[in-house]
């Protein structure tokens, strides 16, 4: 693509039509977290990035704004470093403007303050040795911003971050006044700040190029001198549907010739985010809300309050909505995904535990490196996005969790701390030692919600629980209308005339048979019930029962006992005795006692084990056991996804023998 030169823009005399030119702004976020597999690292890097930047090469579709996370930098390093090559020759050139993030892609604001400043130099030092340049600009992952955000940016070196325009209108800006660039501070401390176009968003690439075209031309029209699109470079060919749109199709070819006769008739002129903050005039001063991006803020929500949402925008219409009224009409913040989902928390508390741990033991290099990996921020959350329901990017958060653990408790005994761990105003009891680490809440019951073994790696806890999602119902009512209108056709993603389905039309069309089973209680280990004669293995499986009594959530009083080489945690209340017993590598005894005369004939007493991976049980006396997959049913971009979560292994015991016992065996 021919780029005419800043000189000639500004000093040469021009046709009418080329003066003031529009400045385009096209920003791709290339990002895989830490802890995916191996394939899908390489089936983006040669369907999407690597495709579109030679696209880009061979049409000269210069300058463009790039974002590479730390965890895709790595693993293009060590597997195709000629690609790492070929955007460091472009960014020598001038082609392309790099921006920071937190290294490993952890959402800033659930960062310690430090960690945070840590981790955006961690990328400025490994965009600067890679690739030689001092980058000044961030890409804020997934647009989370939070008021005090700007000072900590600041301090990291940033003159200016990326955000959604979503951030300003929600403060009660209008759109038209969102594309210069504009100014916010915390504690005195400014960073610049440029919005999103969200129409480019939508438009590019799933609407025909010239309806983009178009769209750039009525921003002229109206005097405006900035255009920022950025967005993941995965909707490249990476999204379902798009690889055939975007290159087979011609999508991206007819984009780049209607780009190029725009800038040939001096209408635009491509620019990166430097260049823009030189050029355009500052709109002023900006404070901005915590916020994110509109679909960020809904997936947060609960879901009878996203259920509640949706039918607020069904009653003041699209019409309405479009006007301009949406900013106002939002959900939740991102925080309070670590309240709908108790694993999210749990990771995100332990996270920080560590990282006060490390800091207050001197910070060794080997530890601080694996927190940082375990702030990546895909595991903590859900939606269409998101990979909390995806077991092996939560487990690789629990592996760095691990290695950062077992060096900063190298050489330790056995002992407890009594302290509210999750911050969920209940105490739990956190026993750890060289070899393992385990907390025990008795606010549940005295069941063991994490028990991470260092050697291995894994926490045996980290299991999902079977929950009610909103768009479990909108599956089912759109199977239901696809139904009753006997067409399948109906339940087909679909877009407008002459595009291709988005993200958010797949979502729309997703369908489901019949409600997935939602768990009675939050999983763990060692969550005791009693079950009556009637309950099978089926109904338990598929939650289907209710319990004669369960501890599932009773709030027990403790006593922790330490001795030479064990701890025990005595959990008592409401007709139970519950003894939990660690050894110092993390082998444990739990052992039970209640009335058994006051529970009918045919009652059984029961303890259910939620496992992420094996583990050896034996049981005192004998036990029935009841061993079945934990499946969730979750969204993903491609749909309705079933996914094994871990296996729930139930012992049953008579509940008139009045005591019981079980060791965990098996521990490496």
């Amino acid at each position: 693509m021919r780029q005419q030169s800043e000189t000639q823009l500004d000093s040469s005399p021009q046709p009418e039509a080329a003066k003031d030119p529009l400045r385009f702004v096209f920003g791709v976020h290339q990002h895989q977290p830490v802890g995916n597999f191996g394939y899908v690292f390489e089936e983006h890097t040669r369907d999407v990035y690597r495709p579109l930047l030679d696209r880009f090469v061979e049409r000269q579709f210069f300058p463009i704004v790039m974002h590479l996370s730390g965890p895709l930098l790595e693993w293009l390093e060590s597997s195709h470093s000629s690609y790492l090559d070929l955007v460091g020759e472009l960014v020598a050139a001038g082609k392309v403007e790099l921006l920071l993030s937190g290294y490993y892609e952890p959402v800033l604001v659930a960062l310690p303050r430090d960690d945070r400043v840590e981790q955006i130099l961690w990328m400025r030092d490994a965009l600067k040795s890679r690739f030689g340049v001092s980058a000044t600009g961030l890409w804020l992952t997934e647009r989370v911003w939070e008021p005090e955000l700007a000072a900590d940016l600041a301090d990291s070196g940033v003159r200016y971050v990326l955000v959604d325009d979503r951030h300003f209108l929600v403060s009660g800006f209008e759109r038209h006044q969102l594309h210069v660039p504009w100014r916010t501070e915390s504690d005195g401390k400014y960073v610049d700040v440029l919005a999103i176009d969200e129409r480019l968003r939508y438009l590019i690439p799933f609407r025909p190029p010239t309806e983009i075209a178009d769209y750039v031309r009525d921003l002229r029209a109206d005097g405006h001198r900035l255009a920022l699109f950025a967005d993941d470079g995965e909707k490249f060919g990476g999204w379902p549907g798009t690889r055939e749109w975007v290159y087979e199709k011609g999508w991206l070819r007819d984009f780049l010739n209607v780009m190029e006769k725009l800038v040939d008739s001096g209408e635009i002129v491509m620019s990166t985010c430097t260049e823009a903050l030189q050029a355009v005039r500052p709109g002023g001063l900006a404070y901005l809300p915590t916020a994110s991006y509109r679909e960020m803020e809904t997936w947060s929500l609960p879901a009878a309050a996203a259920h509640r949402l949706g039918a607020l925008e069904t009653e003041l219409g699209a019409e309405r909505l479009a006007a301009g009224d949406t900013a106002f009409v939002r959900g939740a913040h991102w925080r309070n995904f670590l309240v709908k989902y108790p694993e999210s928390n749990r990771a995100h508390k332990k996270m920080m535990a560590l990282s006060a741990l490390c800091r207050r033991r001197g910070d060794p290099v080997e530890a601080r490196r694996a927190i940082g990996r375990a702030q990546c921020n895909d595991a903590s959350w859900h939606g269409v996005f998101g990979g909390l329901y995806l077991p092996h990017l939560r487990e690789a958060i629990w592996l760095n969790l691990a290695r950062a653990e077992g060096v900063l408790r190298a050489g330790e005994r056995l002992t407890a701390e009594t302290l509210d761990f999750d911050a969920d105003g209940s105490d739990e009891v956190w026993v750890h030692s060289s070899r393992f680490s385990a907390v025990v809440s008795p606010a549940r019951g005295g069941a063991v919600v994490e028990y991470t073994i260092f050697e291995a790696g894994i926490n045996y806890a980290d299991v999902l629980t079977r929950r009610w999602e909103a768009y479990h119902d909108a599956a089912l009512a759109e199977a239901a209308r696809a139904a009753e209108e006997a067409s399948h056709a109906a339940a087909t993603p679909h877009a407008e005339p002459g595009g291709v389905a988005s993200i958010h039309d797949l979502e729309r069309a997703m369908t489901l048979v019949e409600r997935p089973p939602v768990d009675l209680d939050d999983r763990a280990l060692f969550v005791d019930r009693m079950l009556g004669a009637e309950v099978t293995a089926e109904r338990h499986v598929l939650a289907a029962y209710k319990p004669v009594k369960s501890w599932a959530r009773a709030a027990m009083s403790f006593a922790v006992i330490e001795e030479e080489d064990a701890v025990e945690i005595v959990c008592t209340g409401d007709a139970l005795v519950k003894r939990i017993r660690f050894s110092e590598d993390g082998s444990t005894t739990v052992m039970w006692s209640w009335d058994g005369s006051a529970f009918d004939p045919g009652t059984r007493f029961t303890s259910e084990c939620s496992l992420f991976r094996p583990l050896e049980l034996e049981a005192t006396p004998g036990a029935t056991r009841w061993v079945a997959p934990i499946e969730t049913v979750a969204k993903s971009e491609k749909g309705l996804d079933r996914t094994i979560q871990g296996e729930s292994v139930t012992l049953l015991w008579s509940a008139t023998v009045g005591n019981a016992k079980l060791v965990v065996r098996g521990i490496r």
